[in-house]
């Protein structure tokens, strides 16, 4: 501590140099170039101007710059760390010393070779910023349900990431997809690997009854692949399934509003027919694809926002409140509200969608 302790700092290297300089010119010499011994650096002194003799000393002394070190130590401990994590990982998977629990999760595949590029994207392309975690609990079930949009349902992967690197428990997010996520070859193992299942009831019901926290998109195709004039506009959040799963779990419920998806593919068509064919739901069209071919794959930088709302509480409705249609709905109806009156809020805090 200085000032408080009676012991006066010690000066900083660069201003001893300057000081040391400054006293030799005084002394009518000039300083010549050394090595400042504390720090090994090379420190030039003033030189005389042109037409000025030496040993006289200039108006202005041009001032010492100390150059910063690179910390090659830490660089060269964090690059061990991470080799020696990688080899970890490796022997553990030619082991078969990891976990898979009855839905297919990995979580050691997760956290070492899904969330690490996720986070690239998530930190620097998108630079999500979060609201309301504290609004997650650090124990026991919850139920997330949040907007759904962007063509590629990416948002449904950075509000995973949100979760598991923010909060402070670092709890994974078990997502609830459609049933083509899961027909789709590669996609669907990739998704339970993850810990993705099944938009139902019982899988819901399961996850949430042991404490897990379950994330689900009630527009589903009809909000992700909507066209960009209806952005930020939400659509039919369907019959209330995902309400009737936290009431007979006892779980809240917690709005989330996401801005920034909206903007990664903007959608301005669809190929319809090419869509039946495949058997998609739509065939997007974007400023970028399929007109640049895989480079308009990749998505633009928008800037995110994810508000994580206060929960909404699912008890105290009386026996057999989760099969009465109008508390349903009204419940329903309630978590739409929040999450589509939050996105216009959050709108207007974020500004223009690229430059926030």
């Amino acid at each position: 501590m200085s000032g408080q302790d009676g012991v006066r700092p010690a000066p900083h290297p660069v201003s001893r140099v300057a000081s040391e300089a400054q006293t030799s010119e005084r002394d009518g010499g000039t300083a010549v170039a050394g090595t400042d011994a504390p720090s090994g650096r090379r420190v030039r002194g003033p030189r005389s101007a042109p037409g000025v003799p030496e040993g006289q000393s200039t108006s202005v002394a041009a001032p010492a710059v100390a150059v910063p070190a690179v910390d090659e130590e830490n660089t060269e401990t964090g690059w061990r760390r991470g080799l020696a994590g990688s080899l970890a990982f490796l022997r553990r998977r030619m082991t078969g010393e990891y976990q898979v629990d009855d839905f297919g999760y990995d979580a050691d595949f997760t956290d070492h070779v899904v969330v690490p590029p996720l986070k690239v994207l998530y930190e620097k392309w998108f630079r999500i910023e979060t609201v309301g975690m504290e609004n997650i609990p650090d124990t026991g079930g919850a139920l997330l349900v949040a907007n759904h949009s962007g063509t590629v349902a990416v948002d449904a992967l950075m509000t995973a990431v949100a979760v598991r690197e923010h909060h402070p428990m670092r709890r994974a997010l078990r997502m609830l997809g459609a049933d083509l996520v899961f027909q789709t070859p590669f996609l669907g193992p990739f998704a339970r690997k993850m810990g993705n299942t099944l938009a139902c009831n019982p899988d819901a019901e399961r996850l949430l009854s042991t404490g897990e926290l379950v994330a689900v998109f009630p527009e589903g195709f009809k909000g992700v692949g909507k066209p960009y004039s209806q952005r930020y506009r939400l659509q039919r959040f369907g019959r209330g399934g995902f309400v009737t799963a936290a009431m007979k779990t006892g779980v809240p419920i917690i709005p989330v509003s996401i801005v920034g998806a909206e903007e990664i593919y903007p959608m301005i068509g669809n190929i319809k027919p090419l869509a039946r064919a495949l058997g998609f739901p739509y065939f997007p069209v974007t400023p970028t694809f399929p007109l640049l071919g895989p480079l308009g794959m990749v998505p633009l930088p928008s800037k995110w926002i994810i508000e994580f709302g206060e929960p909404i509480p699912t008890t105290g409705f009386g026996d057999n409140a989760a099969d009465d249609p109008m508390v349903v709905f009204n419940i329903t109806d309630r978590v739409r509200e929040t999450i589509q009156q939050t996105l216009y809020r959050l709108l207007l805090r974020r500004g223009h969608p690229f430059l926030g």
